[in-house]
């Protein structure tokens, strides 16, 4: 069945593309994909750098850095080699870059005569020509041309900036000009400047037909005619297609798109400088419109020049099967073939329901896989390795492992075995294929994983360095594939290893048991290859153990695995954690606290331990009781020391939300009921009403942040950000029930009243 140029694609150019020599307007691919860090399949294995700008990408319009906005410079370099060349190189090139690319009229017409001695003073930043070795003649046909040239910059130079979508406003084009300009063309003798001449008078007709086309358009300009009349004498360089393209542009103007398109496939054909902007400027309009265009070709070579500038923005598949059919060792297939891979990569095989959109994507990747394997397997290609490379990728994407691994182990035979990309891009993709056909992990299996995951780490660490190669998304999937397999059989530990999942930390055996690996002394190839991919260390692990133990108050045992925990356990808490304010305000507390010496981690249980042991002691059981409750409170997420459980890097418990706390961890570092329990200890021994009223309030404190605990974890919010949830609703709890009732008479009551809204409004509601 003959495809069609979709309707989809015919909009997007129809949108996107003003098709005018120089000038264009751009838009982006599609949404958001990270090229690199998603893909496994490097085009730059294949492709020849000439078509990098084409390479599939799926936000911008240009591939690696290439974009439409520098049309005012793309052929200054250019420029400034073929002056120079013609100069024979008696000019300083820096002098003749002033003079071309940034003098104005102005400046051009002072130095010409200042060369010719009717200016005394040469202006400031203008270059000096008098001692140059080039022959007068020749600077001063040079200066001639260039005060003609710089009044047509006039109308043609843009601002530079074509990613907006505004139109510009058409320059006025000089009638007077023309006749200038057919003149010098007539009476120009040197070959190289009346070339440029022609040029600008090309130029000309093509603003002058955009002048007339957006205001009288019954006007026609005879630029074809001008054009076939003066093209034969001269060269088809890189001078004669930057007026073709000026030509083309003219066509597109009169609405006469095949033309356009035609000749704007000549241009992009002829050098790298100008296919950007003619790949952009090329317009089907349609299906009836793309047949005249490839009427229009005159052979074999410019229909494949068409197929695949077409190819080279949607319909690939189509376009490399044309391609295909005129020359299978056409270079310009490789491109169309590494967009069809990069695109499957992006946007994936189809799903297994039979909605129409699924059954459509499924015929179409099955037309691909089937297309690009027959291609393979006919082997008439110029890199027949590169198609089984792309075949077998094309079918382990779509699950066909078996078809895959054929292709794999056919192109394996034909790769260039000095092609340090082509190789290692062979190794990525067959090493996905192994993994996805991997069924059980045993300890041959893991010997022969040894070399592909150092070898990848390599990469990774950047001990080894392949340009170009795409190795991010082998080790993510490496990692996800291993760690599933793994869990699978019961090894929960490498698993883990593979994939830490903060789950496994809920269980002190298997921290443990990560611990015992990491330390173990003769560990196998294997094991090593497993652990360069683990960033925790055993010093972190110790931390973590020692701060879960803290919150269960097993302080002895805390100590000696926080003793093991190497420099962490000398993180300093940046207030005092045995200090408690009506306010809670970690940030004030901070600052209050800056230049104070402070607890560190280990310190802070060593002083813990001690208290608790006066307390059981007996010795001072009000005081020694608050000062535990200030510390277990401040040890939570509401006090002023959450660089305790900061400091466990290994939870990635940051932030200033519990929602930035992962759910394993959000009950034990948010729950203040062990503070509550002393402090309501603190309250049953003390012996002033004041220091009653003051642990009664402290208590309240806790109690009100188990409330929001219940809203923060309440699963149904789970997404909700904080400033969602309505606190205003939230009961007050019993202690602020018996501050009021019992200890209003206190000046520590006042305090309250004085500091804490939610206190004041309790007291002032009415009832």
């Amino acid at each position: 069945m003959k495809q069609k140029i979709s309707k989809k694609f015919l909009l997007i150019f129809s949108v996107c593309s003003i098709a005018v020599a120089g000038i264009v307007v751009a838009c982006g691919d599609g949404g958001y994909y990270d090229d690199y860090e998603n893909s496994s399949f490097a085009p730059e294995a294949f492709v020849s750098s000439a078509y990098t700008p084409f390479f599939f990408t799926s936000e911008i319009s240009y591939y690696n850095g290439y974009n439409l906005d520098d049309s005012n410079t793309r052929y200054n370099q250019l420029v400034v080699s073929e002056w120079n060349s013609w100069f024979e190189n008696q000019v300083d090139t820096a002098a003749l870059k002033t003079l071309l690319i940034k003098a104005s009229a102005g400046n051009i017409d002072s130095a010409a005569r200042y060369y010719k001695g009717k200016l005394d003073v040469l202006p400031t930043g203008l270059p000096e020509l008098k001692n140059t070795k080039a022959s007068k003649k020749k600077v001063n046909a040079f200066f001639d041309y260039l005060l003609l040239a710089k009044e047509c910059e006039v109308y043609a130079v843009g601002p530079g900036d074509y990613w907006s979508y505004e139109k510009t406003p058409v320059k006025e084009v000089p009638a007077d000009l023309e006749n200038t300009l057919l003149k010098a063309v007539d009476q120009e003798k040197d070959p190289f400047i009346k070339e440029r001449l022609w040029f600008q008078m090309v130029r000309y007709y093509y603003f002058k037909q955009r002048q007339y086309a957006a205001n009288v358009p019954k006007i026609d300009i005879p630029l074809p005619a001008y054009f076939a009349k003066e093209e034969a004498a001269f060269p088809k360089n890189m001078m004669y297609y930057r007026a073709l393209g000026y030509l083309a542009g003219y066509y597109y103007q009169k609405g006469e798109f095949a033309q356009a398109n035609y000749l704007y496939s000549l241009c992009y054909n002829y050098s790298f400088e100008m296919k950007i902007p003619s790949r952009w400027s090329f317009h089907p309009q349609n299906e009836n419109d793309w047949k005249q265009t490839l009427a229009l070709a005159k052979n074999g070579g410019e229909k494949i020049t068409l197929w695949h500038m077409l190819g080279s923005s949607r319909d690939e598949a189509r376009a490399i099967k044309e391609i295909y059919t005129i020359d299978p060792k056409a270079e310009k297939l490789d491109l169309l073939l590494s967009r069809l891979v990069n695109i499957r990569e992006a946007q994936g095989q189809a799903s297994k329901d039979t909605s129409a959109s699924s059954q459509a994507k499924r015929m179409a990747t099955a037309a691909e896989r089937t297309l690009v394997g027959k291609i393979a397997i006919e082997e008439k290609t110029s890199k027949p390795y590169y198609w089984n490379l792309a075949a077998g990728y094309l079918n382990s994407l779509s699950g066909n492992y078996a078809l895959a691994k054929t292709f794999y182990t056919k192109g394996r035979k034909q790769l260039p075995v000095n092609d340090t990309l082509v190789m290692a891009q062979y190794k990525v993709l067959n090493w996905l294929l192994y993994l996805k056909t991997l069924k059980h992990i045993d300890a041959k299996t893991e010997a022969e994983m040894v070399e592909p995951l150092n070898w990848l780490n390599s990469l990774s660490k950047n001990k080894k360095s392949i340009t170009s190669l795409r190795y991010n998304s082998a080790i993510a999937q490496s990692m996800t594939i291993l760690s599933a397999q793994y869990k699978k059989q019961g090894d929960v530990l490498k698993a883990y290893f593979f994939t830490p999942e903060l789950a496994f930390y809920n269980s002190n055996e298997r921290i443990e048991a990560a611990k015992s690996l990491l330390n173990k002394k003769n560990k196998t190839p294997f094991e090593l290859a497993m652990l360069n991919y683990y960033s925790i260390n055993v010093g972190q692990l110790s931390y973590l153990q020692a701060m879960l133990l803290v919150y269960q108050e097993k302080l002895d045992e805390a100590i000696v695995l926080m003793k093991q925990a190497d420099t962490v356990n000398r993180t300093e808490l940046m207030a005092n954690p045995f200090n408690i304010k009506i306010q809670d305000c970690h940030d004030c507390d901070h600052l209050a606290d800056k230049d104070k010496k402070h607890f560190t981690v280990l310190s802070f249980i060593e002083a813990l331990k001690t208290i608790k042991g006066d307390l059981v002691a007996g010795k001072d059981v009000s005081r020694n009781a608050a000062l535990l409750g200030n510390a277990y409170y401040n040890i939570t997420h509401y006090g002023n020391a959450r660089v305790f459980y900061y400091s466990a890097s290994v939870t990635e418990s940051y932030g200033d939300s519990p929602f930035s706390i992962p759910v394993p961890y959000r009950k034990i570092v948010t729950d203040s009921k062990i503070a509550e329990k002393y402090y309501l200890l603190a309250r049953a021994n003390a012996k002033t009403k004041e220091l009653k009223a003051k642990y009664t309030y402290m208590a309240a404190k806790c109690e009100r942040n188990e409330i929001y605990n219940v809203q923060y974890n309440n699963a149904i919010k789970e997404k909700q950000y904080s400033w969602q949830f309505d606190f205003s609703k939230i009961p007050v709890g019993k202690y602020f029930s018996e501050l009021k009732a019992q200890y209003s008479q206190t000046k520590y009551y006042q305090e309250v009243l004085n500091e804490c809204g939610y206190f004041n409004k309790y007291i002032n509601k009415k009832h």
